[in-house]
């Protein structure tokens, strides 16, 4: 039994308005997707499956609009949908990480799939969380998996920088979260699109999963970065306009 942690982010196309006072994100206007690395952890469910035969259940948390990426998801292959309705109640990535981990608790999984983050606030908590919640073994960042042959546990190869990779041994269950060079992600056909229409969708409340837990971190002073300003052309010979550059990197951008 494979669940796979999903979330809705804003479309990167999208130009972002905030509310008065910066109190967040003013979403009327947005248009929202499927994670991009989110794709790449229903694809990575979709193979295993297809290696060891059970069922792929997406879980994602966040107001109505998230079915719509959860259909998505569906529309992929995966066989079932949990929905986490979080209207009026706040969160931050410790409460959601355990409203998640709380449901994939009572669902009983034997191994969890997330994207190694997401494009909105690029936290990369939530899949490490709920691994340190449910109290199992978790590989981040994995851009390489293959599964023993017991199908009892895996081998996943995680970048590490300069062209290293750490190669680690994980048994199930555990958390795996997905870089994109993990796999290619499949286009929704039309009847998988239609078959997804009718794919079981459960709904639960978070407010009922976290008992009363409260968010750590309260997020404010929303704002867009300040313009960038103007490039400026250094003209003369080469000379001068080294001359003019290192100056410029001296006193105005104090670099040197």
């Amino acid at each position: 039994k494979i669940a796979v942690l999903v979330k809705q982010v804003p479309d990167t196309e999208t130009k972002l308005k905030f509310q008065a006072g910066g109190a967040g994100i003013d979403d009327a206007d947005t248009k929202y997707i499927l994670n991009p690395y989110d794709e790449c952890a229903v694809e990575q469910a979709l193979l295993t499956k297809q290696a060891v035969p059970g069922e792929v259940v997406v879980l994602s948390l966040g107001p109505t609009r998230v079915v719509d990426s959860l259909r998505t998801a569906l529309a992929m292959g995966a066989d079932k949908a949990i929905h986490i309705a979080t209207e009026g109640t706040p969160l931050d990535s410790y409460t959601a990480s355990l409203a998640i981990a709380t449901a994939i608790k009572a669902e009983g999984f034997d191994l969890i799939f997330a994207g190694k983050q997401a494009l909105d606030d690029d936290a990369a908590q939530v899949g490490p969380m709920v691994a340190e919640i449910l109290g199992i073994p978790q590989v981040t960042v994995a851009d390489k998996m293959e599964l023993a042959a017991d199908k009892q546990s895996a081998k996943v190869n995680r970048a590490v920088g300069g062209g290293s990779a750490e190669v680690y041994t994980i048994t199930f269950p555990a958390v795996i979260t997905c870089d994109k060079g993990l796999n290619t992600p499949r286009y929704a056909s039309l009847p998988g699109i239609m078959k997804a229409k009718t794919k079981p969708l459960e709904t639960k409340k978070a407010a009922d999963l976290l008992a009363g837990t409260t968010p750590l971190v309260a997020l404010s002073n929303f704002q867009a970065p300040p313009p960038r300003p103007e490039g400026r052309i250094l003209k003369g010979d080469i000379k001068d306009q080294v001359a003019e550059l290192v100056k410029c990197l001296r006193e105005e951008a104090k670099v040197i």
